[in-house]
């Protein structure tokens, strides 16, 4: 199977943003991609730097314009293009939400973002309720997809149990990056943190992974901060956590890669981690904490 990852920087105007994202979907396909990964809420700013209601403007519904756009984009190239957008569910109730859509341009599935984030600059509270859709993969033409989102991607449980319930690769739609006041030092450990929990996914599960990141400088609309540099470096993994592509962390990039979905059966042949889980022991997950 061959993923197309778009690495994109975004500015304020929303109609520029999807005019780019779609050339470069078509980049990816000039380059044989057959699914499309687009970044954590790709259509815009990452707006969730501050507070402001006037912002829930920016929601859609889901089927909506996004999905009529892209999908008819999809249709066109024949294609399964993973879409992350502001869901309006109703007044009031909001959802971080990634979409699949599927080679005929109709919706595959959605998965809305489980974990969700309240940190300086990232006040996605806010704007967002937690998922309610569970982890389930979505099933397309191009396999079994298990699509989480962002802050997800920091919780071994979300990966398992997409993992446990079919999914063929893990696929993280992503808006991470530095804020200016951190050391280098930390900046670098936040960034190999990221990716390294990522990796790890793909060994305790046997699977490939796909983090597709946005890139760029974000000001602060209030000047409580200054900003976030979104630090790029989408890359994706083998089923042993083997690195396929990185990307660099400050230029918009379009990649093509090619995951060997046969490969998990020999990987998980070879390490049998689901065989020998002690499913009886496991218990205390379920709990907060255990002291």
């Amino acid at each position: 199977m061959k993923v197309g990852l778009i690495q994109q920087a975004n500015g304020s105007d929303i109609a520029a943003n999807i005019e780019k994202l779609q050339q470069n979907i078509r980049k990816a396909v000039m380059q044989g991609a057959e699914l499309v990964v687009l970044q954590e809420l790709h259509n815009g700013l990452y707006f969730c730097q501050t507070e402001n209601t006037e912002l829930f403007n920016q929601a859609e519904t889901i089927p909506g314009p996004s999905t009529e756009t892209f999908g008819a984009l999809a249709k066109e190239l024949g294609i399964v293009l993973v879409l992350s957008l502001f869901e309006k569910r109703a007044p009031g109730l909001y959802h971080n939400t990634a979409v699949v859509l599927e080679k005929d341009g109709s919706i595959a599935g959605k998965y809305r973002k489980m974990h969700i984030p309240d940190d300086p600059a990232y006040y996605e509270k806010f704007y967002f309720t937690p998922g309610d859709l569970g982890f389930e993969p979505i099933s397309t033409s191009v396999g079994m997809l298990g699509v989480l989102v962002c802050w997800d991607q920091w919780y071994p449980e979300a990966a398992r149990l997409m993992a446990m319930r079919g999914a063929e690769v893990l696929i993280y739609p992503t808006a991470i990056g530095w804020e200016s006041s951190d050391t280098d030092d930390e900046k670098k450990r936040q960034l190999d943190a990221w990716v390294t929990v990522q990796r790890g996914h793909a060994v305790a599960n046997g699977l490939p992974v796909v983090t597709v990141n946005r890139t760029g400088y974000e000001p602060d609309p209030s000047g409580q901060t200054k900003g976030i540099q979104f630090w790029g470096n989408s890359f994706a993994t083998g089923p042993q956590g083997e690195l396929l592509t990185v990307f660099t962390n400050d230029r918009e990039e379009v990649r093509i890669v090619d995951i060997d979905k046969s490969r998990s059966e020999n990987v998980r042949r070879w390490w049998p981690f689901f065989r020998d889980r002690r499913i009886d022991a496991f218990g205390g997950l379920t709990e907060r904490f255990l002291l």
